[in-house]
């Protein structure tokens, strides 16, 4: 019963946080019913996935090179941005290219229909001479540089990529010491449930349930 609460949470947050639309579910409508179970469905696959990923990914987590997550999102991959690039650059590293290609087979053979979002991350410290404008730039660069692999060299359809730089303003960790910079230092993969808008809600990212939706 907990475990299915839990999921009924976290179908709702993902229903708001990727739709960006006000939800009104309403007991006993049927295109209520059907969202439900279609985000249900997708939640399913996303764990599978996810399983499947921490078994082809063992050592790269054991390693502390990647992180899995499931968040509101989606289910999230992070790459050590050490691991998949050397200090000040946005080339991807040939040693990194195994790790991507495991992350780009399952991409491709196991969730075809979702949505993949590239997220770049850096920490505080100033550009110095790496030559980037500023941290947003490199952040940026990175996330396209992963996209450009996984689109150009890995065969995943360029429709379903976007690459986004966050540069060093979605921190995960202190900036204050070394081991919190790596941990902010980073590429995100996000694979992304397919949420459509409720039609005529359009709006910010609010949510609405009736109390006795069951």
């Amino acid at each position: 019963m907990r475990n299915q609460l839990l999921k009924m949470i976290l179908i709702v947050l993902l229903s708001a946080a990727l739709a960006g639309c006000t939800f009104v579910f309403q007991t006993g409508r049927r295109s209520d019913v059907q969202k439900i179970e279609k985000l249900s469905s997708q939640l399913d696959e996303l764990n599978q996935t996810k399983r499947l990923l921490e078994d082809r990914l063992k050592q790269e987590i054991q390693d502390k090179q990647v992180r899995l997550q499931m968040m509101e999102r989606g289910l999230v991959i992070t790459f050590v941005a050490d691991v998949l690039f050397d200090s000040g650059k946005a080339k991807i590293r040939s040693e990194a290219y195994p790790i991507l290609d495991k992350v780009a087979v399952v991409l491709k053979e196991n969730v075809p229909q979702f949505s993949v979002g590239i997220e770049g991350h850096t920490d505080n410290q100033p550009i110095k001479a790496s030559g980037w404008k500023s941290n947003w730039e490199l952040s940026t660069a990175r996330a396209l540089s992963v996209l450009h692999y996984l689109g150009e060299q890995k065969g995943i359809k360029p429709e379903r990529l976007s690459a986004i730089g966050y540069g060093e303003y979605r921190s995960v960790a202190s900036n204050d010491n070394n081991e919190g910079r790596q941990m902010n230092r980073r590429v995100e993969i996000v694979i992304l449930p397919q949420v459509k808008k409720v039609k005529g809600q359009a709006g910010p990212r609010s949510l609405e349930t009736k109390e006795n939706l069951k």
